[in-house]
Parts: C-alpha cells; structure tokens; sequence
C-alpha cells in the first residue's frame, strides 16, 4: 500500500478533530478521568522507552496502577516512569484547567515557570536517590543548566548556558502565539508549528538533563491548550521522530509534523471517542476496533451490507451497538 501524502495525514488529522468536536471536544479530568488516565498510561510507557527505559507495558501498568514494582529491572527505570507519569498527570490537569477556565481563546500558552514544574516534575524522584554524574551543584531539578554541553550531534551544538534563560523566554512567546495567526506560521499546517517550536526547545536544551521528557510534556501542554489531545510518540516511531527532529534543525517542519499528526489522530480515535460517544452513536470505524476487529474487518463488513454503517464525506461511520449486532450474527447464513 503506498505511503500516504502529508496533505492526506494532515486531512485526516483535520477529520479526526472534527469527529472529536462532535463528540463536545476535549473533556475535563473530572468528566473522563479514565479517558485521560489511558492516555496518562500510555505516554509514560512510551515516552521514557523512547530514552532507554526497559520497563515493558505490563510493569509500568501495574507500577502506575496498584504501584507495585515488578521484574528484574534497574531501579532508576522505575523512579524515571513513576517521575514522568506524576509529571504527566499534573500536565493534564494544567491544560485541561486552564482550558476550561480562562476563557481560552487559543493565547493561553504555557509560562516560564510551567516549564520548570514540568522539569522538577520528571527528574526530581530519580535525581534525589541517583543524581547524573557531570550535574553541576547549582543543577536542582527545575533550573535551568549552569553548564555547556556537548553537541546533541554532528553540528548541532546547543548554545552557551548564559544564554539559556533569554532563549527559553523568546521561546515562550513564540510558543504561546501558535493561534495569533489563521494561518500557518512555519508550514502547511498548524500541525508544523507545534513540531517547530517542539524542535526549537530541544536545540536550546535548557536543563542538564530530561529534555526529552520535559519537552515531549511541553509539548502536549500547547497541544491540550490549543483543543488538541495530548501526541502519545510511540516507541516504535523513535525513528521518525528523531529524523523529524534533525530535519527541523535546518528548518524543514514536515516530517515531524507527519509524526505529530498521526500520534494527535490516534488518541482521539483510540481513546477519546470511542469512550465519549456511548453504544448507540455513530462514530468513524477507526475508533471501533477495539471491539474485536481490526478496521479492515470492519469496512469489508460495513461495505458488505453486513454491518450497518452510513458513508459520509468519503468516511464510514457505525456504533458499538451495531458491532455487537454484526458479531451476534456474522456466522448465522440469512434466512
């Protein structure tokens, strides 16, 4: 099957919010606390395995959800997803607060000191017991570095610790501008401009450590900010997600955007729809597979006649009631 074009991930994207606003939106922690606790479980899995954390799916489940440390695994594994996960769950909360309670008209943004909250977040549990070697004393979880580092890669040096702070607040503003335009600011898409100033952080590196991690919840703070879900970058998109990264450094937005559109599609057809709409509403078939079947099943069925289903704007719709119909009767032959 050929690779679909960046127009078309995008015009999915832009379906699958729309889909989402028919549902209400982004619901608040206090609505669907088990929505966003899915998405909470899921980003901390993925997201620390994107920086060598071993811990597989079922321990960071059991770790998050009856908090219980099991397998063989390195100690510092643990403290790193229990830190990112209490750090996650505070973002969520931040952005869907200050989404529901601001007036939010898209200026919202984040704040310096959200920035530093996200970064005590993540890296204090772990550096209070197993503090990097090369941290430097004035280093506390939440500072910003007092020391250069050495190049993220080939020709990409991050720029003197004196010029952090003036940095991170240009970046600041630039990050809580995204919807100051109707249009686009970096790309086609406004997609590109989350990946930009995303990229953007990570060239200024502003902490000793746990960039990535704060960056990647940065990032997903301006996403729910703005009425998206949070972008879940799964592990077996490192890849794709680094390239997107060195590809933005000489200011190509593209391919990170590619990423981020597809991690932002998946939650709201993976984890916010399907548990919004209830059995009997009519929702894209890509939001119903975790009833058994796979999409493909499902169209072949819809197509066939044998599930009931609407085509609308080139996109099948059905409900979970309709499914378990299908699933009742699949195997009987017509009368």
């Amino acid at each position: 099957m050929p690779r679909p074009t960046r127009q078309l991930v995008y015009e999915r994207l832009d379906q699958a919010v729309e889909d989402l606003e028919k549902m209400g939106g982004l619901p608040t922690l206090a609505e669907s606390k088990g929505i966003w606790e899915d998405i909470w479980y899921e980003e901390a899995h993925h997201s620390t395995a994107m920086e060598g954390n071993t811990l597989i799916e079922r321990e960071v489940q059991l770790l998050l959800f009856e908090g219980r440390a099991v397998g063989a695994k390195e100690f510092t594994d643990y403290l790193e997803v229990k830190g990112y996960a209490d750090a996650a769950l505070w973002v969520y909360g931040e952005a869907v607060k200050g989404q529901q309670q601001q007036d939010y008209s898209g200026r919202y943004g984040v704040t310096v000191t959200e920035l530093r909250e996200i970064h005590k977040r993540v890296v204090d549990v772990v550096w209070r017991t197993f503090p990097p070697a090369h941290l430097d004393r004035r280093d506390a979880p939440g500072e910003f570095r007092h020391t250069d580092i050495e190049p993220l890669r080939p020709g990409l040096k991050p720029p003197s610790w004196t010029q952090v702070r003036p940095l991170v607040d240009d970046w600041v503003k630039r990050a809580s501008g995204i919807a100051d335009s109707l249009v686009p600011q970096y790309g086609e898409h406004v997609i590109e401009d989350f990946a930009a100033v995303h990229a953007e952080f990570e060239r200024i590196h502003p902490f000793n450590d746990g960039n990535g991690r704060s960056g990647r919840l940065l990032l997903n703070l301006l996403l729910v900010r703005y009425g998206y879900p949070p972008a879940v970058i799964h592990k077996k998109h490192r890849e794709q997600y680094l390239d997107g990264l060195r590809r933005a450094d000489d200011g190509d937005y593209g391919m990170l955007g590619e990423v981020l559109a597809r991690s932002v599609k998946h939650a709201i057809y993976r984890f916010l729809i399907p548990r919004l709409a209830g059995p009997h509403r009519f929702v894209p078939l890509t939001s119903l597979t975790d009833t058994g079947f796979s999409h493909n099943a499902l169209l072949l069925a819809a197509k066939r006649g044998r599930l009931e289903a609407t085509l609308a704007n080139g996109q099948w719709y059905s409900s979970r009631k309709c499914v378990e119909d299908y699933k009742a009767t699949r195997y009987k032959r017509p009368s």
